[in-house]
């Protein structure tokens, strides 16, 4: 490696000038987008017979047994692909995109660091059934984790995107400030309503769910797990993630812990929602 190289990695941030696969917590979006869309609503149920037959694949669920017919938040709670697979289906290719639109994956966050990436995604008119459901269940494209962040935040806040940052203004030693810097936020990028119920399966994902590591009696937290493969596919090496937040009801603060290529236990509600708790 080369001096430049060296130098250069020094000051890379992996979270914001990489991309990795987000897996299961990119369910969020998927479901985000089929509540907007009217795709689904809270009195839908799912049949997961432990895998789902797209065109000429056979897409198997973590549990290969299967879950059975689920409500929608125990398809978000049980983290399950094939309920998932169906939910990106009714929500359909345009719905998908729209709130990837929406909650800035197409857009670097424009955070105040350099080197942010942009993410990997499909062209759309190449999105075709398999693309669509493993999309659904947060493979086959590619974002940085800051923007699978700032989506979550949105998700989350009330339905606004906002511009993530670190430096609010520069001041002189005497305190004095030379200026207040200002960051762009997107109002109503997802509804309130929506947002609301968000809220409340993802609350239900970390009291009885994958996320229930997360716990903490006499809080009030939400979140979700990822445990995501990375390319290529059955090397056997995993990011391990969790996104949480706190209060359900008001949340003003929002963590994300990714573990690449954790050892031995390499499931994210086992081994990233404990760290962030």
């Amino acid at each position: 490696m080369s001096q430049m190289d060296k130098l250069n990695n020094m000051w890379r941030n992996y979270l914001i000038s990489d991309t990795y696969e987000p897996g299961s917590t990119a369910k969020m979006i998927t479901l985000t987008a089929a509540l907007e869309t009217g795709a689904v609503d809270k009195s839908n149920s799912f049949y997961c017979p432990g895998y789902r037959i797209v065109e000429d694949r056979r897409i198997r669920c973590s549990k290969t047994t299967g879950h059975g017919s689920q409500t929608l938040e125990q398809a978000l709670m049980n983290s399950c692909n094939p309920a998932f697979m169906d939910i990106g289906e009714r929500t359909g290719v345009d719905g998908l995109y729209e709130y990837y639109h929406k909650l800035g994956l197409f857009d670097r966050c424009g955070i105040d660091l350099p080197g942010e990436a942009n993410s990997i995604m499909h062209k759309k008119e190449n999105v075709g059934p398999v693309e669509l459901a493993t999309m659904s269940f947060g493979q086959s494209f590619q974002i940085t984790p800051m923007q699978m962040l700032r989506a979550a935040a949105a998700i989350v806040n009330g339905g606004n995107l906002v511009t993530p940052h670190f430096a609010i203004r520069t001041c002189a030693a005497d305190k004095t400030t030379y200026s207040e810097f200002s960051y762009s936020t997107t109002q109503e990028a997802v509804s309130k309503e929506t947002s609301d119920t968000m809220k409340d399966i993802l609350r239900q994902v970390v009291e009885e769910g994958g996320g229930k590591n997360a716990y903490i009696e006499g809080f009030s937290i939400g979140g979700k797990t990822a445990t995501s493969q990375k390319l290529p596919r059955g090397s056997g090496k995993y990011i391990a993630s969790f996104i949480g937040f706190s209060d359900v009801t008001d949340p003003s603060v929002i963590a994300m812990c990714l573990i690449d290529e954790p050892q031995g236990i390499y499931y994210g509600g086992t081994i990233a929602a404990p760290v962030i708790r």
